[in-house]
Order: structure tokens, then sequence, then C-alpha cells
């Protein structure tokens, strides 16, 4: 019996906290756009990047729910406020106080278990706005799509990435400049 390779996780930017992280499943590649989240290989690449493999089955109802709450989430990062959305999606699950050998904890339980990655997506966007909702971005660049969580000391971060977005935006400018003169 052999083991078949994990598939890479193509997507350009990834480590984002997990609601992000589900935003950035769409992403920009040479004008078009592409879609992890297509069927459920992606998202099987999705959990496994996010460490959710071994508790969720990567399969038709996980991945309609789970772009359910892309949705709802990208409506309430992009949107005015709109909060409807992330709270039907939280409404599929709870967080349960436990006490464990090692002291008190918390778990997640669902009601239909297939809402799981969305919903802890969901639950993750709520700790990012209680933490920092300034911090919560979209990338600068006018061709990018991807969202990060700004972690820089002065929190003045504006591009997913700076060796692909910004480095496009400076050359733009260098461009434009060389031009103008």
């Amino acid at each position: 019996m052999s083991a078949t390779a994990p598939v890479p996780d193509p997507r350009p930017l990834t480590g984002e906290p997990l609601a992000l992280d589900l935003l950035n499943t769409r992403w920009v590649r040479e004008g078009a756009v592409e879609d992890l989240l297509r069927d459920p290989e992606g998202l099987a690449v999705w959990l496994a990047a996010n460490g959710l493999d071994g508790r969720f089955a990567a399969d038709a109802a996980t991945l309609r729910h789970t772009l359910r709450a892309r949705d709802a989430i990208e409506a309430a990062v992009d949107g005015p406020a709109d909060t409807v959305g992330v709270d039907t999606v939280l409404g599929h699950g709870r967080i349960r106080p436990t006490l464990t050998a090692e002291g008190p904890g918390e778990r997640a339980e669902f009601r239909d278990g297939t809402w799981g990655p969305g919903w802890l997506a969901a639950r993750n966007y709520l700790e990012l706005l209680s933490t920092a909702p300034d911090r919560i971005r979209h990338c600068a660049h006018e061709a990018c799509v991807l969202h990060f969580f700004d972690t820089s000391r002065n929190g003045t971060r504006r591009w997913c990435s700076m060796a692909a977005c910004g480095n496009r935006a400076k050359a733009s400018r260098h461009y434009a400049r060389a031009k103008d003169a």
C-alpha cells in the first residue's frame, strides 16, 4: 500500500489567522480569479493547511457550508458591518466550557459537523475583531483580493506580500517616474 503525497497548497498567501486564510482561498493569478474551494479536493488542501484535516471530512456538504462561511466573513470584512451572515454561521455551533487534567478549557461543539470548519473560521473572525479590528486588512494592490492580519509593530503594513504586491507597486511607480522623465 503506497501513501499518496499531499497536494501542495497553490495559494500565494498562507499562514494568516483561520478567518482570513479562508478568505484567501480565492486569489488572482495572471488576471484570473483562482479558487481553491472549487471542489472537495481543494477543501482537503485547505483543511490540511490549517490542521483541520483530522477533525473534518472534505466532502460536498462541508464544502458547501465552508463556502457559506467564506461568503459571510467576506461580506463582514469588505462590506459595511454585514453581521447577519457571520451570525447565521455561528448559530451552527457553540463553545462548551470543559475541565481537563490541565485545568479549564473549551471545546467547540456542532449540531452538524459539516459546519465545523466554517464555524471555526467565523469564531476566529470574532476573536480578531475583539483583539485588533483595525489590523484586519485588504491588500492595497488594486489587482489583489487577499486579506491579512497586520502584525507589524507600527501597524502600517499595506501589502499581502512585499515580495509580490509591494514589489509590483514599487515597480509601477518607478516605471511611471521613468516614463515622465
